[in-house]
């Protein structure tokens, strides 16, 4: 049995009317779709956001699921696009607010400096620039290198899922990622001089 034969019995489930089967997706898949958008957008909230917009499109598009796959991976290619529709609309400038989550479990870099000193602000600060510029960079790359850019490191799907996700033969998607990082690496190196 192939490991996405399951997959292929909850959809049939959900699309025959069962309306508690797709909790059974949403559960087992939330953290890596979360966890992939997250790694595009850098915030913790519009992750979530967007990794719900994933979850309701896939629900109105379940019957164009082809089960050639894992769900969790036509899923991810579902989220990582519209992760990097929403960072391709955001605004260049990051605001921080100090007083972010008073209760101290903020992803706000201010919040989480130690008073002992232990964090760097610089170092929290250049961290999440970089950051910032790799997912730009990411973003700003032509299709079909940003898909799988996207897939490969965000959404950390295999090479065969891309593949498979993609329709795409196994060489063209080595062919395409190898070239997106090289265009990556082009974008870094133009930004150093």
């Amino acid at each position: 049995m192939e490991p996405h034969a399951d997959d292929a019995a909850v959809v049939e489930a959900i699309l025959a009317g069962d309306a508690d089967a797709f909790r059974t997706l949403v559960d087992r898949e939330a953290a890596a779709v979360i966890r992939a958008c997250h790694r595009i957008l850098g915030d913790l909230g519009e992750a979530e956001d967007v990794a719900q917009e994933a979850f309701v499109t896939a629900y109105r598009s379940l019957g164009s699921w082809r089960a050639e796959g894992p769900f969790g991976a036509w899923l991810s290619r579902i989220a990582v696009r519209l992760a990097i529709r929403q960072a391709t609309r955001r605004r260049t400038v990051a605001w921080v607010s100090p007083g972010a989550g008073g209760d101290g479990s903020s992803d706000d870099p201010v919040a989480r400096l130690r008073s002992d000193g232990s964090a760097d602000p610089e170092g929290l600060m250049l961290r999440g620039e970089r950051q910032l510029a790799v997912r730009n960079a990411v973003a700003a790359l032509d299709e079909p290198y940003r898909e799988v850019v996207a897939l490969r490191f965000f959404a950390e799907r295999s090479l065969d899922e891309i593949a498979t996700l993609t329709g795409r033969p196994l060489g063209t998607v080595k062919t395409h990622l190898h070239r997106g990082l090289i265009r990556l690496r082009g974008q870094f190196a133009e930004g150093e001089s």
